[in-house]
């Protein structure tokens, strides 16, 4: 708990709502059910250990800040989020009805928890430790199975270890929101490319055989589709890429616009986490997958 006043409310209030939520508890000395109310908060603020923050506003000395929030009795508080109020009650509530007003905004201790975990494991391939990074991700995983994320950078890094069982496994509860994700689409279009091979048998000799079909026929692109599969399910991404805008030059809507959906799974698969910088820069795009882009809407805009 802080007291907080005119001066420091942009840093302490606005400013750290983006980060974490903040309560703001408006009370006046005189105020008995101030002096009820405030050290269950304070409590609240210790239980809930870094979930929300708490901070107080004496409204009889800040009366700028008060009239800002149109304040007419006290107590009251008033929930911040990304820089905006979103909440709020006044008077003295019991500790019960206070928990359940925080749990409606308040991140779970195992959200957070996930989301450290998703960070390490993160910062943990950045530096080549590829066994902690996967140790992280499925505890995230595990601990918060909502958080799409983490699942995302989970089910990635076993099909780049070549675990297809395990990662189809890990993808099994969210494949129903597989249409309505482009990341999850992403992971379920390298896992069918995966199928498509060992389904069909295509070996090391299949480049050579679907290369000799494209030779044939620079139209067949069932030959050119199974090739993209082909260079996919090896991760030879770049190599796909231009294989599917071979045919997306040719015909931008064959086969349902299977190319370009291909073409986007692909891009969001090998994009890098982005790369963390200071507020209120904006991280500079990998390379590889900001000419591919410019590539696709060059095609696909012509």
């Amino acid at each position: 708990m802080m007291d907080v006043t005119l001066e420091t409310f942009e840093t302490e209030v606005v400013a750290a709502s983006m980060e974490v939520p903040v309560l703001v508890d408006f009370w006046a000395p005189w105020c008995g059910p101030c002096k009820t109310l405030g050290p269950v908060l304070e409590k609240l603020e210790v239980e809930y250990a870094g979930r929300f923050k708490l901070v107080k506003i004496d409204s009889d000395q800040e009366q700028q800040l008060a009239a800002m929030f149109g304040i007419r009795s006290i107590p009251t508080c008033v929930l911040m989020m990304n820089g905006q109020p979103v909440d709020g009650f006044m008077g003295a509530q019991p500790e019960g009805q206070l928990r359940a007003f925080l749990d409606k905004h308040v991140p779970s201790a195992e959200v957070l928890e996930a989301e450290t975990q998703e960070e390490e494991a993160l910062d943990a391939l950045a530096e080549g430790d590829t066994d902690a990074a996967l140790e992280k991700l499925q505890h995230a995983v595990a601990t918060d199975p909502a958080n799409d994320d983490a699942r995302f950078d989970y089910v990635r890094l076993l099909l780049q270890l070549g675990r297809e069982d395990d990662a189809k496994v890990a993808f099994a509860p969210v494949i129903t929101k597989a249409d309505t994700s482009r990341r999850l689409s992403a992971l379920k279009a390298w896992m069918d490319a995966l199928d498509f091979i060992a389904v069909s048998a295509h070996g090391e000799s299949a480049g050579a055989d679907f290369d000799a079909k494209i030779a044939a026929n620079k139209r067949d692109f069932e030959a050119r589709f199974g090739r993209a599969r082909w260079l996919m399910a090896r991760q030879r991404w770049q190599e796909a890429m231009d294989e599917l805008l071979e045919i997306l030059m040719r015909d931008k809507s064959w086969n349902d616009e299977a190319a370009r959906k291909a073409y986007v799974a692909v891009l969001e698969i090998i994009a890098p986490p982005p790369v963390k910088v200071a507020d209120g820069q904006i991280p500079p795009e990998d390379p590889v997958v900001a000419t591919y882009r410019r590539r696709l809407s060059s095609v696909v805009l012509s």
